[in-house]
This record gives C-alpha cells, sequence and structure tokens, in this order.
C-alpha cells in the first residue's frame, strides 16, 4: 500500500472560492471506495500505486468536464513496502514523539 496527497486547483475560474470544484474533485475520490481524509490545503488517499495514479488523473480531469480551461495538480507519494502505511499511523507516530 501507498499514501498519496494530491491537490489540484482549477486556474482562472473568475472566482476566489474553489470548493465546489474541490468538491467535485472528492465525489471522484469517494466513487473509488478508497482511504482517503481531506485537509485544508490538500487530500490524503491510501491505496495500491496503480489505482493512486488511476485516481489522480480522474482528480485531476474534473475541473476540466466543469468547464475550467486550466488545473494545476500537485502530487507526493509515500510508498513504504517493508510495513503497511495508514493515515492514523503517520499522524499518530508524530503525536507519540511531540
Amino acid at each position: 500500500m501507498a499514501m498519496m496527497e494530491i491537490s489540484v486547483v482549477p486556474l482562472g475560474t473568475g472566482s476566489t472560492s474553489l470548493s465546489h470544484y474541490i468538491a467535485e474533485a472528492v465525489r471522484v475520490l469517494e466513487q473509488a471506495g478508497m482511504e482517503y481524509e481531506i485537509g485544508p490545503m490538500s487530500t490524503v488517499v491510501v491505496g495500491d500505486l496503480e489505482h493512486l495514479f488511476a485516481l489522480a488523473r480522474k482528480m485531476h480531469e474534473r475541473p476540466f468536464a466543469l468547464g475550467v480551461q486550466r488545473v494545476a495538480t500537485s502530487i507526493r507519494i509515500d510508498d513504504r513496502r517493508d510495513k503497511p502505511l495508514s493515515i492514523q499511523g503517520k499522524v499518530q507516530a508524530v503525536r507519540e514523539k511531540v
């Protein structure tokens, strides 16, 4: 299992509010049925690498389907193979050390 942090940012929408577009990208994520957590600046998703890359593409494409002409998407992958990753496990490991 791997973990992906993704941020999909529609550009040139004519508004400073992007939550409608972000909600649409999250709908794509919900349809995939994968574990995820929404944060204030990005979303974290857990799954196998092949599915994460396919999901990133679908989330990136969603604003275009809504008429946006430019989208900037950032992804970061944590692919640890010596033990399972979980969102809660990563957060807990840091909190225990604080």
